[in-house]
């Protein structure tokens, strides 16, 4: 096998360095014992080194294994010889190797039976420089035959799926709602896009409609599958249909720093993913540590794209509508073979990945988000054709996003942007853009901080659902409603700094929030300063601005706020920057494959009364007592804007921009 460049580079500096320590230990040594110039010390101190050298070699020893479309996985895995499947070469390879997939579409589950041992020594999966390579649970099926105009069928033995039939699997678990109908993990491709379940056959033989449908039936020894194909014979096209559950995930917890890169991931069977199950999504980690998944196109999958979540046991799917049955889960998840640690779970680097048509999540994570980033990715069309619904469903959707930093993502159309459900401690949310939600852009669900929203462009008409307390949010566009509530009905965990103990349970009384030098845009209309009786006895307030906060137990802590249009202050921010007539006309709109923000600033913006945001400013959140840090116990600066560029230290610039500029701005924000 081959030895790759960065390794024979890494040797090269580790033989460097043993020479280096040999002539250190010569010296040291020599004057020591008094033996200078003893030629035999020397020697047998030149012979330690290099042992040590060769040792060091052997074991930064690398192989890449090779996989093409036309290989046969009884070579060897060189480039003269490759291997055909990518299980092939995930059963062969060990800690510091490399799989190398070359072009074409793969159509298998990738069980790794083994992670790496280090950050350093892992194994990784990718696609070759240049390549398209698809992975995907689905097969190719030919055969239909036609019923009726464009309702064709056809019955496949019911061995074709193997151990696991999509088509009899129901999706179901804890917090999921069927809405009053079956719901099947299976699905049917006509062209890369999929068809829609119906509820019952007779809605598949009436005319095709703009969405068509798709109904199958298994009986001991078939599985018939109806669909519509409107104006076009399905076996001269391309038809799909899900064959298996998951595509890249392995099939017990523990398997550890694995990185997988490069690969379009489509079409999987995956199950609806609660925080107190199993969690699999089209590509999971599995209760695991130090997975690195990056630059792949992960799409169609009936539930979730990536898991980061919980391991699976037999309390899972028995908790719903019960958060003392969150608690049990946490406390099993302490008590598994694999605890929930900081030295055992998570630390999982997400980025740069495209994410679409996931219909529960785009990346879900209950425990296992723990630790991680998640940055650069583009996630879109989630839960869009909202045939059933619950709890869990976002772009993204974690629990226990402890130590967590979710910076520079892009989310739209979806029914929720971002959801941080439970345990958001240590988090971090910082310059994502997020736009035409169907709900709130941001929820964060009976936290109790300390957290930092920062730099974000909320631009969906709802802004942030806040359930929580103990948030910090600098430096955001608002530019839709803000709604909070307590929730006294529920006590929920908060921890030890950096850690998964869990320190008490207590209730949500809302407030105790930090709000600095945001801009908030209302909708023109003429605001409310108090909160309906209604709205009281109902606990939800909605507002533009924050005066929605102004009747919450704990206070805010509040300052540099700008609010345009109608949108209003909370009753005690001391000089607030109000600019009620002025209507900032924001617009988001593509241009020439740009996303561009255009918004008209103006002058005064100038005079709004700011201060670099810190440690320093924050205090601590006051449940649990913590300051604002960073995750290794650094101080706190949001010194730099949405695009990065440094903040003026004594009076930076309200919103995610420094120094926009006024007038008419266009500003390319992704």
């Amino acid at each position: 096998m081959s030895l790759s460049l960065s390794n024979q580079q890494e040797i090269a500096c580790q033989a460097e360095a043993s020479f280096e320590l040999a002539d250190q230990l010569e010296v040291r040594l020599c004057r020591r014992m008094r033996l200078r110039e003893d030629c035999d010390m020397k020697l047998k101190i030149r012979i330690i080194a290099l042992t040590s050298f060769t040792m060091l070699a052997a074991t930064l020893q690398a192989a890449e294994f090779h996989v093409v479309i036309r290989g046969n996985d009884a070579n060897r895995g060189t480039k003269s010889a490759p291997l055909r499947t990518i299980q092939r070469a995930a059963d062969i390879a060990q800690p510091g190797d490399i799989i190398t997939v070359h072009a074409g579409v793969y159509r298998e589950r990738i069980n790794p039976p083994r992670g790496g041992n280090s950050d350093r020594k892992r194994i990784v999966y990718r696609a070759a420089p240049r390549e398209h390579v698809e992975i995907k649970g689905s097969e190719i099926v030919k055969g239909w035959a036609r019923v009726q105009e464009d309702v064709w069928k056809v019955t496949l033995p019911n061995s074709f799926f193997g151990g696991f039939n999509p088509y009899s699997d129901l999706i179901r678990g804890d917090w999921f709602d069927p809405k009053g109908r079956e719901h099947h993990t299976g699905a049917v491709y006509l062209n890369g896009d999929w068809l829609i379940e119906a509820a019952k056959l007779d809605e598949v033989t009436k005319p095709a409609g703009n969405a068509p449908l798709w109904f199958s039936q298994v009986d001991v020894a078939n599985t018939t599958i109806w669909a519509q194909f409107k104006g076009v014979d399905p076996n001269a096209q391309l038809v799909e249909i899900n064959v298996r559950q998951t595509v890249f995930y392995p099939d017990q917890p523990g398997r550890n720093y694995i990185t997988v890169r490069g690969f379009a991931l489509r079409h999987a069977a995956t199950p609806w993913a609660p925080p107190t199950a199993e969690q699999i999504g089209l590509i999971g980690t599995h209760w695991s540590k130090g997975w690195i998944i990056e630059d792949n196109v992960i799409s169609h999958s009936v539930c979730s794209g990536i898991a980061l979540g919980k391991h699976g046991d037999r309390y899972d799917n028995t908790s719903a509508n019960s958060a003392e049955g969150y608690v049990k889960t946490i406390e099993r998840a302490h008590a598994f073979v694999i605890p929930w640690t900081r030295e055992h779970i998570g630390h999982h680097v997400v980025r740069n990945n495209t994410i679409s048509n996931c219909e529960q999540t785009g990346i879900v994570g209950s425990l296992g988000a723990a630790f991680c980033t998640v940055e650069g990715n583009i996630i879109h069309d989630i839960h869009e054709r909202r045939l059933f619904t619950g709890a869990e469903m976002a772009g993204i959707k974690f629990h226990a996003a402890i130590d967590t930093t979710i910076r520079g993502n892009h989310i739209y159309r979806a029914n929720m942007g971002l959801w941080l459900d439970w345990m958001a401690q240590g988090t971090r949310v910082s310059a994502n853009l997020f736009h035409d939600n169907a709900g709130q852009d941001l929820f964060v669900e009976v936290d109790h901080g300390p957290f930092v929203v920062d730099n974000n462009l909320f631009l969906s008409p709802t802004s942030v659902l806040d359930m929580s307390e103990g948030g910090t949010y600098a430096h955001n566009l608002f530019a839709g409603k803000m709604t909070n509530r307590p929730e006294p009905d529920r006590e929920t965990p908060f921890h030890p700094p950096h850690s998964t103990t869990v320190a008490g349970l207590v209730s949500i009384k809302g407030g105790d929030d930090r709000f600095y030098n945001n801009i908030f845009v209302g909708n023109g209309a003429p605001s409310t300063s108090a909160p309906t009786a209604a709205a009281k006895e109902l606990r939800w307030i909605s507002s533009f601005g924050l005066w929605g906060y102004d009747t919450r137990e704990l206070p805010l802590q509040t300052g540099g706020n700008v609010y345009f249009h109608g949108a209003r202050p909370y009753a005690n921010e001391k000089n607030p920057l109000v600019l009620s007539d002025h209507d900032p006309d924001i617009r988001f709109v593509e241009e020439s494959g740009r996303m561009v923000l255009h918004l008209a600033l103006e002058k005064s913006l100038r005079e709004a009364r700011t201060t670099l945001v810190n440690s320093a400013l924050l205090g601590k959140a006051k449940i649990p007592g913590l300051a604002y840090l960073n995750p290794d116990d650094s101080p706190l600066k949001v010194d730099r804007d949405y695009f990065g560029k440094h903040r003026n230290q004594s009076q930076p610039a309200p919103g995610p921009f420094e120094k926009p500029g006024e007038s008419n701005l266009k500003l390319e924000v992704w």
